[in-house]
């Protein structure tokens, strides 16, 4: 009886390894190379540098607390002008109704308009209620999908109401809209609004920061860089 366990484990053994080697070799090649830049959508244009704070915000086009979390936050984005930085990171929730549509709308956008995209991200917080849940329970997902297409049309211009249009039938806009869903599970983000100051999570995820928050965050790391560069021995030419 010893034998015939021993076989029967060898053989187990076996059998399992050539099962995991097999999942492993399928894995990595359904792993495909990082995209060619990363992800997100700039907010501000000026020049980044080691000093600048950089606050990334995970949005859904969609989603009520991430509709009133962008005013105070664009509101000290603008007040700290070039020393802080935004980036928003796209999250389209699997339960809220046409997030993803939404999400691949401002993709499409981006790629033919980097100018317009935030424009169009406040025109879904705007009118958000056109493509939230139950306002969309009777109509065809094409329906709804042509009401983004004209809204992000007359929101960037009706010249590009077609590119728009096409961008839908574009397997490229609907990749980057995966990555971006993924980038941000990676993140270990599963809700929205999130935010994160230099790669650190700010508490509360999932709720809206007002101005006086923000402002409770940010002050306090420009004063430690101001200290830092007193400090700095003054070179005598």
């Amino acid at each position: 009886m010893g034998t015939e366990k021993g076989t029967t484990y060898l053989l187990s053994s076996f059998f399992f390894s050539i099962i995991l080697t097999i999942v492993c070799q399928r894995t990595v090649k359904a792993q495909s190379l990082p995209p060619a830049k990363y992800d997100g959508f700039l907010y501000t244009n000026h020049r980044v540098d080691s000093d600048t704070i950089m606050i990334e915000a995970f949005f859904d086009p969609v989603c009520p607390d991430s509709r009133d979390a962008w005013p105070p936050l664009k509101q000290a984005i603008h007040h700290y002008g070039s020393r802080v930085s935004l980036i928003v990171h796209l999250l389209p929730l699997p339960y809220h109704d046409y997030a993803f549509s939404t999400s691949r709308a401002l993709h499409i956008v981006n790629l033919l308009n980097p100018s317009a995209t935030f424009r169009l991200l406040e025109s879904f917080f705007e009118y958000q209620g056109w493509f939230y849940n139950a306002q969309t329970s009777n109509k065809s997902r094409d329906a709804v999908v042509d009401e983004i297409i004209k809204l992000a049309a007359e929101t960037v211009g009706n010249s590009y109401y077609s590119a728009i249009e096409s961008g839908f039938n574009d397997r490229k806009t609907d990749l980057k809209t995966r990555i971006s869903f993924k980038y941000s599970a990676s993140r270990g983000v599963f809700g929205t609004p999130t935010f994160y100051i230099n790669g650190f999570a700010v508490p509360d995820s999932g709720s809206a920061i007002d101005y006086k928050q923000w402002r409770s965050f940010i002050d306090p790391l420009l004063l430690v860089q101001s200290r830092k560069r007193d400090n700095l021995p003054h070179l005598s030419l």
